[in-house]
């Protein structure tokens, strides 16, 4: 090798500057194809045991609740039937806030590797893993306080709700359903504004290990000004996801049914058919799981991709990240994606590349990318 000459740098996952809309979303789809065992390998097992559970006890709790009303009398039957469907209902619960659990720790994985992906490194499955270690508590610590949160919020409403109707005659049920309507629209006025101002904690817990309480503070500054643009773009990955799913699980859709009639056609229940019908169970729970995988995946990645592109419009974090790529063969540069942008460099006259404004200050003068 010629003395002082280094191998041209590998492409990165994006280019080191504010990105588009359409590098976002190219890049959000391309994460899987460029490194898929490690991110496809995570979102199968993170994403993929969270659905299995809800799946196994939610059926378990049905099985149950059937079984107990099948085995009721007429006169205990009203009672045997509200009981089961709230069992149904708790047994539900549970699952779903481990999802909400599941979705964040995949965010922060996903994270891990689009960081490394910028600078046009690849991770393996250990060492995406290796990389957390350390963050994970507050990772799960984070999306436990949203899930018991939102539990909370929702389960207060509903008791207010259900005291009004059972209490209070017609006058009761008809505030009932005025509160319900309100609270609902109100629910997700809230729940998409915080979602959006903070969406970005997991990233931020991660990448710059700060605290629970500083990541929100964080994620609340990033976001600060670009908010709509935050919104928009993770509604339209929702929305991309959305379709996909319909026109994946619908051929299954028309299959089932069409399927169990030819097994079974005069409806007596056939071992043959039984058979046929939980084969096809088994098969659609295999391809929800796989495409749920791939889908975490993609958002996920789009999380991290605004996280990125904020950093860059707002501290022109491409500028150390393209100095570092130019020589980080050399060894003689620091990572910023570990040490960190000192929290006094500002760039040149106040603005990034793209001639924004760099009025964001760090939080901590030792975070990494800070």
């Amino acid at each position: 090798m010629i003395p002082g000459w280094a191998p041209p740098p590998k492409p990165g996952l994006v280019p080191l500057r504010p990105l588009d809309l359409g590098t976002i979303l190219g890049a959000a789809f391309r994460v899987l194809r460029r490194n898929p065992k490690p991110t496809f390998g995570a979102a199968l097992l993170i994403q993929g045991s969270a659905y299995l559970l809800l799946v196994l006890v939610v059926a378990g709790a049905t099985f149950a609740a059937l079984s107990r009303i099948d085995s009721s009398t007429a006169r205990n039957a009203g009672q045997i039937t509200a009981g089961g469907t709230g069992l149904i209902v708790v047994a539900s619960i549970i699952p779903a806030l481990l999802s909400v659990i599941a979705t964040a720790v995949l965010q922060g994985i996903i994270v891990l590797e689009v960081s490394r992906g910028a600078v046009g490194e690849k991770s393996t499955f250990r060492g995406l893993w290796a990389r957390a270690r350390g963050r994970m508590g507050a990772l799960v610590g984070w999306a436990a306080m949203l899930a018991l949160a939102s539990t909370v919020l929702i389960a207060i409403v509903v008791v207010i709700i259900l005291l009004l109707a059972f209490n209070f005659g017609i006058g009761g049920i008809i505030a009932a359903v005025v509160i319900g309507m309100l609270a609902f629209f109100g629910l997700t006025v809230i729940y998409v504004w915080l979602g959006t101002k903070l969406a970005l904690v997991p990233s931020v817990l991660m990448i710059e290990r700060m605290g629970i309480r500083s990541s929100i503070a964080r994620s609340w500054s990033l976001t600060t000004g670009y908010f709509w643009r935050t919104l928009g773009i993770t509604a339209l990955v929702a929305v991309i996801v959305g379709v996909v799913n319909q026109v994946v699980s619908l051929p299954l859709r028309f299959i089932a049914p069409i399927a169990g009639g030819l097994a079974d056609p005069q409806g007596q229940g056939a071992s043959g058919a039984i058979v046929l019908m939980a084969a096809l169970s088994v098969l659609a729970i295999a391809i929800t799981v796989v495409f749920l995988s791939i889908t975490s995946v993609v958002q996920s990645a789009t999380t991290a991709l605004i996280y990125l592109d904020l950093r860059i419009r707002k501290e022109g974090l491409d500028l150390e990240l393209a100095r570092y790529v130019e020589t980080k063969q050399t060894g003689d540069v620091s990572d910023p994606l570990e040490h960190g942008v000192p929290a006094n460099r500002a760039p040149a006259n106040g603005a990034t590349a793209n001639g924004a404004a760099a009025n964001d200050v760090s939080l901590r003068d030792d975070s990494p990318w800070v």
